[in-house]
């Protein structure tokens, strides 16, 4: 019989399954996790310090940078934290608009999450389809804001413009006749309300289609059914949020126990693990994909009986319009000083957190009055769940240890800030 060995191990931080830069080095008895050293910081970018040298508008932009997989929920949490200084109200159809978002980019999330998960694990299957899902989104956020990604969409105040009524629409080319281009351009024949509206009404058959692909698949419940197991205590001790803490059995959610902009309005369920497990928690957000979807037709529904301005009327804090500041010699006077020196904030601190799609996502501001942040600190939801990484692999396989990272949902934008 061979000798087991005991070795070191590199994993990362260029490893496919690693979710982002993670240098983590196991220590195996043969092929037995002992001790898992997770190495972090290899992605900072000094977010928190940056945000003290640039405008409070300025800063936006680096939220989306921080999860770079769940853009618009960053914005939310810092354009709220600057509206808690403010004391200023958001009308009521940019809250709308903002909670529409961010339960797309919920969707957005979890479909790469499902995806990159599954592909570590063996399913390529399930990657081709949630990024054929994705692409529509994303085209909702270029429809909006003009960026697929990195949308910088909210605003203090509101957001940063009304939902465009004509949806882009496909060209021909070289690749897509005239005929190709027609249907793929069926959807886009209305408003991007009309659009979104099409998506909700087609992806519940979509998410079907996934968990006909892995729910009772018995390789993926071979590799999820009993690992990473974290008790509903030990999950609340380690400071886990979001999925990480429902997939344990406890009912804990920003959007029901703290509900911010118009949350308390809508109709939805949480869903809660049973046994704390990768597969508990794969089924938790498989179920969050439906209830977002459910969220955003009940905001389509509402947007399109609703008109109403999108932003503050408080031109200190807003630019006015286009149309006014050619017009008035005041307004240009206000736009021309909330873009050279930027809004001064009250003196105070402030906190603000949203339920972001990987747990609670707050940031933390303090003001001294000036038009920049005293001190910016961020709450990442996944730097508490990845200090729990050698504690949910410990005694497990190496392969397991892949199959624990994705479940984690781990992106370093946000760990290392």
């Amino acid at each position: 019989m061979a000798e087991i060995r005991n070795y070191t191990l590199n994993f990362g931080p260029q490893h496919p399954s690693a979710h982002g830069v993670l240098r983590l080095v196991l220590e195996l008895d043969g092929e037995v996790i002992e001790r898992a050293d997770p190495h972090i910081g290899l992605l900072h970018r000094a977010t928190e310090k940056l945000a003290e040298h640039k405008t409070f508008l300025q800063s936006v932009p680096y939220m989306d940078r921080l999860d770079y997989v769940s853009m618009m929920s960053n914005e939310h949490a810092y354009v709220m934290a600057i509206e808690k200084l403010l004391q200023i109200d958001v009308p009521i159809r940019a809250q709308y608009i903002r909670v529409m978002f961010d339960e797309i980019t919920r969707i957005l999330n979890h479909l790469l999450w499902l995806g990159a998960h599954a592909l570590d694990i063996g399913a390529m299957t399930v990657f081709l389809y949630a990024f054929r899902e994705r692409e529509d989104l994303f085209d909702c956020y270029e429809a909006v804001s003009g960026a697929r990604m990195h949308a910088a969409y909210y605003r203090p105040g509101g957001v940063y413009r009304d939902l465009p009524d004509v949806m882009p629409q496909y060209q021909a080319s070289k690749w897509h006749n005239e005929s190709a281009v027609k249907s793929m351009n069926e959807n886009r024949q209305g408003s991007l309300l009309d659009f979104i509206e099409d998506f909700t009404k087609r992806f519940p058959r979509y998410v079907d289609e996934y968990e006909t692909l892995l729910t009772e698949n018995r390789i993926w419940k071979q590799r999820t059914v009993g690992i990473g197991v974290v008790s509903p205590e030990r999950a609340l001790q380690m400071g886990f949020t979001g999925p990480m803490l429902r997939g344990s059995g406890i009912e804990w959610d920003l959007r029901k126990n703290r509900p911010y902009e118009v949350y308390d309005r809508m109709d939805f369920q949480i869903p809660v693990g049973v046994n704390g497990d990768c597969y508990d928690r794969y089924l938790v957000r498989v179920e969050e994909l439906r209830q977002s979807n459910r969220i955003v037709k009940q905001c389509v529904d509402w947007l399109r009986a609703n008109p109403g301005p999108v932003i503050t009327e408080n031109h200190k804090v807003a630019p006015p319009s286009r149309a006014s500041m050619k017009e008035n010699m005041e307004d240009l006077i206000h736009h021309f000083k909330l873009f050279s020196e930027g809004m001064h904030v009250p003196e105070g601190e402030a906190y603000a957190a949203v339920e972001h799609p990987k747990g609670e996502f707050g940031i933390y501001l303090v003001s001294d009055g000036a038009n920049k942040p005293y001190r910016m600190k961020i709450r990442a939801p996944g730097f508490a769940h990845i200090a729990s990484l050698e504690e949910m692999s410990k005694g497990h396989m190496i392969a397991d240890v892949v199959a624990i990272i994705g479940t984690q949902d781990i992106v370093f934008g946000e760990v290392d800030r």
